[in-house]
Parts: structure tokens; sequence; C-alpha cells
């Protein structure tokens, strides 16, 4: 069965072909005008590859129907919504996806967020991003713009210092045990975690192992203000804004914060997990 996703694109792919037919051009003849491959012509239109906005200029150009761009934009920016594509999101780098999360957290109000087996971004210190966003460059085959996405990263705890936001975090107790980084920059990593503890903007939670849980805590998922989900895959983000989407994650995060300690029993999972790190 396919996904929503994959039927949107396929149902952008049937609209290009229909422009391209009422252009009187076969797909060979369209490409050699688009300066492409036969093959991607005939990949765009049967929905096995995603167009970029640069795509569908030349595609509008070359047909001869330059009024249909704004159409097929709006097309693009809602399949888009649903499934960003890790590999297509860095393709200019790191900088510029953390730029935008920059842009998006400062915006919000309030954040929900949970993390199963990495620290969260917005908490994370220089050396433990560093760490991670090389091995998303290394993972994906993208641009290495390391520190300047570490620079980035860090303007986004800004908001956990601004009147006006409010972070809640849950993370389940193997996010501290998972070494992204060596362990002395480890032990700086859960320092850091500890300290957050009784900010006047954060209320961070962290679930025991061994906690009997109602459901298995799957993935990592944001929930922004009352209308946004982003939901983390290997290879993509999902946004989801529907009422049905939104009311369901909402669910799950009031089950995740029931089985979660906070406070000084929070604060002592973090010291366990630092005493165990080998520092000699």
């Amino acid at each position: 069965m396919s996904t929503d996703f994959q039927q949107a694109r396929q149902s952008l792919g049937a609209r290009l072909r229909e422009m391209r037919t009422e252009a009187e051009l076969t797909t060979r003849q369209l490409a050699e005008r688009c300066g492409w491959t036969h093959s991607k012509v005939s990949k765009l239109e049967n929905g096995r590859q995603t167009a970029t906005n640069m795509d569908l200029e030349t595609w509008t150009r070359e047909t001869g129907r330059p009024e249909t761009l704004a159409e097929l934009k709006s097309r693009l920016r809602g399949l888009e919504t649903t499934y960003r594509s890790w590999r297509r999101q860095l393709a200019a780098g790191h900088r510029a996806v953390q730029e935008l999360n920059v842009v998006q957290e400062r915006q919000a109000e309030r954040i929900r967020l949970f993390e199963p087996a990495i620290i969260p971004g917005i908490f994370q210190t220089p050396e433990y991003a560093r760490c991670v966003l090389t091995d998303v460059s290394e993972r994906h085959g993208t641009p290495r713009d390391i520190d300047a996405g570490v620079r980035a990263r860090m303007r986004r705890q800004d908001v956990l210092y601004e009147p006006g936001h409010s972070v809640e975090a849950v993370i389940w107790e193997a996010a501290l045990y998972v070494a992204r980084c060596g362990p002395a920059d480890m032990a700086a990593q859960l320092d850091r975690l500890s300290g957050l503890i009784g900010l006047e903007t954060v209320r961070l939670g962290v679930i025991p192992l061994g906690t009997r849980l109602k459901l298995s805590p799957k993935h990592g998922f944001w929930i922004i203000d009352e209308g946004l989900i982003v939901a983390d895959t290997w290879n993509a983000e999902m946004w989801l804004d529907t009422a049905e989407d939104v009311a369901l994650y909402v669910k799950v995060w009031d089950c995740l914060t029931s089985a979660a300690v906070y406070g000084a029993d929070a604060r002592r999972l973090i010291a366990r997990a630092r005493a165990s790190l080998d520092l000699s």
C-alpha cells in the first residue's frame, strides 16, 4: 500500500505528465529541452523521484506553462510538509537545517519533546553536538560543515533563557548511556543536562530503565505549541499537523510524562550514568 507521501508525489507527477502531453512533447524531447536524462523525466512523472523547486521552474518554462508554477510549488510544499528527507534537507549542509530550527523554536511558546536514545539538540554541548553532526554527515554522505552546524545548534539554546518560552522534555534513561562522544565529553554533556534541572523555562524528566510502560519508545518527537508534530526517523522527519495526529502524539506524550521522574530523582539518574563513565 502506498503512503500518503507517495500518493501525493504520484499526483504531482501526473500533473507534470499532463502538462508535457498538452505541450505535445515526448519525454525525450522534454528531457532534451531541460538538459536532463530521459529517466529523470520518467521518474518525476511516475512519482519515483521528488521534484525540486528548480525542477518545477524548468518544467513550466519548457512546457510553456509558467502560470502553473505557483500551483506546482504549493503542491510540493504540501508534500514536503509531511515528509522531509534528511538527505534533501542536508544537501546545503547542517547550518541551514539548524538555522531553520532556531527560527521555529524562537517562534514557539511551548515545546514538548521526547528522545529515547539521544540528548535533545536543544540541550547539547558543542562537543557532543559536533560528534552527532559528524556521524550524520558520514551516514548520509552530506556536506561536512560541522563547525557552522554546531554554532547554529548552540544558538537554538537561547530560547531556554528567554521569557515567553517553555521547553518540556522527557528522555529515556538509555539516552544517558548511549556514547555519542568520548567519556570526558559525555561527562560534560551529562553535567550540562543536570544543570538544566530547576531552570525556570525547562521541565526535564527521565524515564528509568525497567519502568512499566504502556507503549514502546519507538522514536523521538517534538510537539510544537498545539499544532505541529515533528517526528524523527532514520531517513526523514515527518511533519504532522492534522488534528488526529496531534491528538495521538499528545496522548503518547501524556503516557511518557506519567512514567518519568523529575527534580532530584532525575538528577540522581543522570549522576548514576556519569559515574559509570571511565574517565581514567
